[in-house]
C-alpha cells in the first residue's frame, strides 16, 4: 500500500461517525429552525448548508486549519491558542463555544490514547483538536480541509435527518449534491487567511443562541 493511499484510509476513519467525540448531540441551530418552520425540508436544508459553507463561521474555521496545523508542526504554542481562542470568540452561543471545546477535549483524549499525545496538553477547541489529528495522521491541503468541511455536513445532514421530515435517502443526496462545493470550498481555503474573511452566518448565530431557550429539545445546541 502506497503512503496516499494509507493517507486516504486515515482520513476515512478521522471522518467517520464512529469517531467518539459526540458530533451526533449537536445540531447548531438547526434545532431551533425546525422549531421555528424555517427548515421543512430537503428543499430548505441545501441553500442553508450552502451559504454556511461559502459565508459562516465553519469556512473561517476551514481556513485556519493550515496555519493551526503549521503551529502545531512547529511547536508554536502560543500561536496556538491565540488562533484557537479567536475562533471560539467568533461563536456567539455559549452552547456552541461548549460544543468545541467538548469535541476538541475528546478528540485530543482519544489522540492521547491511541499515541499521540499534544505536547503541554493544552485544552484546544475542535479546529485546532483537529489539526492536531491531521498533523498525527500525516494529513495536507486540501484533505485536512475537506474532511472538515465534509464532516461538518455530515453531522448537520445526520441532525436534520432527526429533526425534519427527511429520510436517509434524501440525506445521502443531499450529500452528494454537496460534493463539488465541499471540494470547491476546501481548495479555495486552503490559501485564505481566515483573519480576512468575514462570517456571514448571521441567522444561523442566531439560531444557535435561542436553542438554549427552547421549552423541549433533543440537542445540545
Amino acid at each position: 500500500m502506497s503512503q496516499a493511499d494509507a493517507a486516504r484510509l486515515k482520513l476515512f476513519q478521522l471522518v467517520s461517525p464512529a469517531l467518539p467525540v459526540g458530533a451526533f448531540s449537536y445540531s447548531e441551530g438547526l434545532e431551533v429552525l425546525v422549531q421555528q418552520g424555517l427548515l421543512a425540508g430537503p428543499q430548505d436544508l441545501e441553500p442553508w448548508l450552502c451559504a454556511e459553507l461559502q459565508r459562516g463561521a465553519v469556512a473561517m474555521e476551514a481556513a485556519a486549519l493550515g496555519t493551526l496545523f503549521s503551529a502545531l508542526r512547529g511547536g508554536d504554542r502560543a500561536a496556538v491558542l491565540e488562533l484557537d481562542g479567536w475562533l471560539l470568540a467568533q461563536r456567539e452561543a455559549v452552547e456552541v463555544r461548549a460544543q468545541q471545546r467538548q469535541m476538541g477535549q475528546s478528540l485530543l483524549l482519544l489522540l492521547a490514547d491511541l499515541g499521540w499525545p499534544l505536547p503541554g496538553g493544552a485544552p484546544l477547541a475542535w479546529p485546532a483538536a483537529f489539526a492536531w489529528a491531521a498533523l498525527c495522521l500525516e494529513l495536507g491541503s486540501p484533505d485536512l480541509e475537506e474532511a472538515y468541511l465534509y464532516s461538518w455536513v455530515a453531522n448537520q445532514i445526520s441532525a436534520a435527518v432527526r429533526l425534519v421530515p427527511l429520510g436517509p435517502t434524501q440525506g445521502q443526496r443531499l450529500q452528494l449534491a454537496l460534493a463539488p462545493l465541499i471540494a470547491e470550498q476546501a481548495a479555495e481555503l486552503s490559501s485564505s487567511d481566515p483573519r480576512q474573511l468575514w462570517n456571514g452566518g448571521i441567522g444561523a448565530g442566531l439560531a444557535q443562541l435561542q436553542h438554549a431557550e427552547l421549552y423541549s429539545r433533543l440537542f445540545r445546541s
